[in-house]
């Protein structure tokens, strides 16, 4: 839906997304007032208006319009200061625009939420803005005489966002027994207990780290057995700015100091060309922040982690977008011990598979992977790849065809799931099978989605890099470097000379070993040995990394 401010000559609102962030809850011991979901969906659920000048005021206790003072900063301008309009001790800002919403569809509109200021109080109103032709104002009340308030330029003095007119006259609200409803029932008690046991433990052995110290079924939308509620669950709000293209001249608003939930809603949607000065300084920002990341020994290796825990897993590797190898999740798994070239011609046979080969491993051959395709029985493909001296460049994957995925589903059997970092709630939760001979190269590339790569036959070397040295690795096309092999003794580094600065971990991954991949670092992966692998990307949590990925 649109939501339109239209301006007058001389208007110059300053409009933002409203940021997650607030001073007061930044300073709460570990910030943990940010643990409260509710909280930060209601701070980022609207759009703030900002002050355009700074003032002072305060209130003597009389009802007139004179009873106030105001006192614009000194040496500032006086022009969009408030002013005393109504009386009963209220301050008036006017709002420099008519907002319009489609038919059917008000404004909202009052102060921040949780967001409090000493001595006064912002007022709320609903405003019929589908039709209303006229601007409105945004009003604070004093909540006690005597007492100066301050305004600061760039403070928000108003928060608006559209509700549906008729809504709540439709809705029939009523009390039932809990009884009535057996499952929500069993689930409460269920939370209740574990809830209980929780306090318990706080009290007795408070774990050292922070992350451990909130149960956290809310914030991820799921039950106390941890099982997801519903498809849409929000944690964070992505507002777009107002477009502002048609008022070039038009005073961009203060960049919010946003949190991490909110971070990317704060810059105003300009037109802008994307010269190499913008990308130059997009990359100085994430050298300086990756050279912050690696000052802390933990951040410098690639962990091997056994008996993760799916929060410990959430919280210190998956929401930090941080590789770890996790070991021991495979064991059990039949494959392990089971999946020699012999067996797997048995277990299929003949029954014919699409697979790739004479690629060079570039990026271009991935985006024109279908001058590659080839056809052949199973069994043969087999022994193709897994012969000594099979070379590089014959690869098959479940996916590469609907014929593929119903071949290769006959060694499901063998292989595991694990259940504490995936979810089997996807149209198909068994991954993607790649068999290779080896040598074969996965050329340097990012993916679009957090990737968990479990290892069930051979060896792989993998070459891995943060995301950050994306000005370094000559992204291009698409998701692929113009670098296929950071090992090519052939590499002509004249001309590619950033690269000599990037910095790399190298990494052996064994059988029955997983490498949580994530999302936008880079590798490249080349098979030690004949091999099979299975990659997974059906987290228990958000993984939708490829829906906005720009591609124009």
């Amino acid at each position: 839906m649109d939501l339109i401010c239209y301006l007058h000559p001389g208007w110059r609102p300053l409009i933002r997304p409203a940021p997650a962030r607030r001073d007061w809850m930044d300073g709460t011991p570990d910030s943990f007032a940010y643990r409260c979901l509710p909280l930060n969906i209601a701070n980022a659920h609207g759009w703030e208006l900002l002050n355009p000048v700074a003032f002072d005021a305060c209130w003597n206790g009389q009802s007139d319009t004179g009873a106030i003072t105001i006192r614009p900063q000194a040496g500032g301008p006086a022009e969009g200061v408030a002013t005393s309009l109504f009386g009963q001790g209220i301050v008036t800002f006017h709002i420099p625009g008519i907002l319009r919403t489609p038919p059917g569809w008000n404004l909202w509109v009052g102060g921040s939420p949780n967001h409090p200021k000493d001595g006064i109080s912002p007022l709320t109103g609903v405003v019929e803005t589908d039709w209303s032709p006229f601007s409105f104002t945004m009003n604070w009340r004093f909540t006690r005489p005597n007492h100066w308030v301050h305004f600061a330029a760039g403070e928000p003095i108003c928060f608006f966002f559209p509700v549906q007119r008729g809504l709540l006259d439709d809705i029939e609200p009523a009390m039932a027994p809990i009884e009535a409803e057996p499952d929500l029932l069993r689930r409460f008690q269920e939370w209740s207990r574990g809830r209980d046991s929780f306090v318990l433990q706080m009290a007795d052995q408070p774990p050292p780290a922070p992350a451990d110290r909130w149960q956290k079924h809310y914030y991820r939308g799921v039950d106390a057995s941890g099982k997801e509620q519903i498809a849409d669950h929000r944690t964070r709000l992505r507002l777009r700015p107002f477009d502002t293209s048609a008022f070039p001249d038009l005073p961009e608003p203060p960049v919010a100091m946003v949190s991490s939930e909110s971070a990317s809603t704060a810059a105003p949607n300009r037109t802008e060309p994307r010269t190499n000065l913008d990308l130059r300084k997009r990359e100085w920002l994430l050298d300086r922040l990756e050279r912050l990341r690696t000052l802390s020994p933990q951040y410098q290796d690639i962990e091997r982690r056994a008996a993760l825990s799916s929060d410990e897993f959430l919280d210190r590797y998956y929401a930090a977008n941080r590789p770890v190898i996790l070991t021991g999740e495979m064991s059990g798994w039949p494959a392990l011990s089971k999946w020699t070239p012999d067996y797997l011609k048995r277990a299929i046979g003949s029954r014919p598979v699409e697979f790739q080969d004479d690629r060079n491993g570039s990026g271009g051959d991935e985006i024109s992977s279908v001058a590659f395709r080839r056809e052949m029985p199973f069994d043969r493909f087999v022994d193709l790849v897994s012969q000594p001296g099979a070379g590089g460049t014959a690869y098959l994957t479940s996916d590469h065809s609907a014929r593929n995925v119903e071949v290769i589903s006959a060694l499901q059997a063998d292989l595991g799931f694990p259940e504490r970092f995936l979810t089997r709630d996807v149209e198909q939760p068994n991954g993607t099978m790649r068999i290779q001979p080896a040598g074969a190269l996965t050329s340097l590339r990012y993916e679009l989605s957090n990737n968990l790569i479990a290892q069930v036959v051979g060896l792989s070397r993998l070459l891995v890099l943060p995301a950050a040295e994306v000005g370094r690795l000559y992204n291009h096309p698409h998701v692929y470097s113009e670098i296929a092999d950071l090992e090519d003794p052939a590499l002509p580094l004249s001309r590619f000379p950033n690269l000599a600065d990037a910095s790399f971990t190298e990494l052996m991954l064994m059988p029955g070993e997983m490498l949580f991949m994530p999302v936008a670092w880079w590798h490249q992966v080349r098979a030690i040995d004949f091999g099979v692998t299975v990659t997974y990307t059906n987290f228990r949590w958000p993984n939708d990394g490829a829906r906005d990925f720009p591609t124009g």
